[in-house]
């Protein structure tokens, strides 16, 4: 187990012909009518492929599991190398290069493959780093994903406190906008070493976002 968040847990796998590492994602998921959506759904992120974003490699459905199997990223998340007690402090010019990675891979997802997809939840949890530390983008379309097995009924905000648009509280709706000022936050957050709510903080201080 390397990982676990809101669409499941996370370990870490070899394929047995290849010897390839491979991170994969196990999502419970209990609505049988999403289901056909939610393969249609897998198949097209399945499509996006850029050197920002990490790979799907494959799928499947075990019971009321659907598997994930994901490009496995040795550093791990950009998080860890920012706050608590790092191993390495990643130099400026190594954040900086994280970032653009960052924008090139929402950038992909906004404006250059054929539809246009809502990351939904961009913050350092998110962002994971290869064996030469740059940046790919995981999780894109998870949460979409997610809520097609929820109760249409009840809408739920996707993201994370500190990363969350203004716009979100009042209508919801996610939008290329709101992924931007999520990566706004992310921004200050490569650039300060604190996350975008420190609860420890000043009141003054609490929101990142706020303060700067």
């Amino acid at each position: 187990l390397i990982g676990f968040g809101g669409f499941g847990r996370v370990y870490k796998g070899t394929l047995p012909n290849s010897n390839t590492q491979v991170a994969v994602k196990r999502i419970s998921h209990e609505s049988k009518q999403g289901l056909q959506a939610f393969i249609s759904e897998i198949a097209s992120i399945g499509r996006l492929q850029h050197r920002n974003l990490v790979q799907l490699f494959g799928w499947c459905r075990r019971g009321a599991d659907l598997l994930l199997v994901y490009d496995f990223m040795p550093n791990g998340s950009l998080d860890k190398y920012i706050f608590d007690d790092p191993k390495t402090i990643l130099s400026w010019e190594q954040r900086f290069n994280i970032i653009k990675g960052v924008a090139s891979g929402l950038l992909y997802l906004h404006e250059e493959w054929e539809q246009t997809v809502i990351h939904r939840d961009i913050k350092a949890g998110n962002v994971l780093l290869d064996s030469e530390l740059n940046a790919r983008l995981s999780d894109f379309g998870l949460a979409k994903l997610y809520e097609r097995g929820t109760n249409p009924s009840t809408t739920r905000v996707a993201g994370t406190l500190g990363y969350l648009a203004p716009e979100l509280t009042r209508t919801g709706k996610p939008t290329k906008s709101t992924d931007v000022f999520a990566f706004g936050a992310l921004l200050l957050e490569v650039v300060c070493g604190r996350r975008p709510v420190e609860l420890k903080a000043l009141p003054e201080e609490l929101m990142l976002v706020d303060w700067v």
